[in-house]
């Protein structure tokens, strides 16, 4: 096809509108909110009220806070529940549980696994999309490579039980040693389950010594479905690439929630203001 000068013209016209337009339209991942540690003492109805209010697309419930969103929860407060996060207009992401699986006790894998089961039923019944789960180090006497095998190995009887519920798991990127994401990639590698993918955590470990995430993240990219990120000012404090990371997770075309999880505790007040400061500030990174 022959390009003119009045189609070439034409076309330099159009780009930068497009470009403009493909700016103006943002991410397609939103943010959310782990009730760790912001909202931990707030009750539902509170955390619903101030998400909205301060943009929070989604929450994933951090087992033991106020809010009580639990397994030991009767069908009937489970529809509560459902029915307050859909009045709200808040997305209930999932159960963020602490169930983990390095133990060198085989007995006490064997109840994470099934405490996992449980969050996974309770998720399903709110109307979530998954469950947070965790490795926290290496069991003792374990090389780094049998806890990862062993972890990854758990993980396929925990993803097999998400698949039958339509649900996922999200490893979170996490502990002394399993944090890096080499070894993440190692236990992801032995589970292999395709409903069992990764929670990018936004970890000190995930930079090399340059400071760049870019290896790290190439690593787990494809296992990646749900992130937690913290205090965005690292991003000016050079802490932490958040810029960089919104970048990526754009390439890769992820279109979850990005969920603040940040140490400290908040009173709802304080909270609420803290969080509108937030969402501006992810505003400004993820643009």
């Amino acid at each position: 096809m022959t390009l003119t000068r009045r189609s070439f013209l034409a076309a330099a016209a159009v780009a930068p509108l497009a470009t403009t337009l493909r700016a103006a339209d943002g991410p397609k991942f939103k943010p959310g909110l782990v009730t760790y540690n912001v909202a931990k003492d707030w009750d539902l109805a509170t955390i619903l009220r101030i998400c909205k209010s301060a943009g929070i697309a989604a929450v994933e419930c951090r087992t033991t806070h106020k809010h009580g969103v639990e397994p030991a929860r009767s069908p009937a407060e489970r529809d509560t529940i459902k029915k307050q996060f859909a009045d709200s207009g808040v997305v209930f992401w999932g159960c963020g549980s602490t169930c983990e699986f390095h133990s060198p006790d085989a007995a006490i894998v064997k109840t994470n696994i099934e405490e996992c089961k449980k969050f996974l039923k309770l998720s399903a019944d709110l109307g979530g999309k998954g469950v947070k789960v965790r490795p926290n180090g290496v069991g003792k006497g374990q090389t780094v490579e049998q806890a990862c095998v062993q972890i990854g190995k758990a993980l396929i009887e925990c993803g097999t039980a998400a698949a039958d519920l339509g649900l996922e798991i999200w490893v979170e990127v996490h502990g002394g040693v399993t944090q890096e994401p080499k070894n993440m990639k190692a236990i992801m590698d032995a589970c292999g389950h395709k409903s069992v993918g990764v929670t990018w955590n936004s970890n000190a470990t995930d930079k090399d010594k340059s400071g760049s995430i870019a290896a790290g993240f190439d690593l787990l990219k494809s296992h990646i479905r749900s992130c937690h990120i913290n205090d965005l000012e690292n991003d000016a404090k050079k802490v932490y690439p958040y810029r960089d990371l919104f970048q990526r997770l754009t390439q890769i075309g992820y279109d979850r929630y990005t969920l603040c999880e940040v140490a400290k505790a908040f009173d709802p007040v304080a909270g609420e203001e803290y969080l509108k400061a937030y969402v501006a500030k992810w505003k400004e990174l993820a643009g």
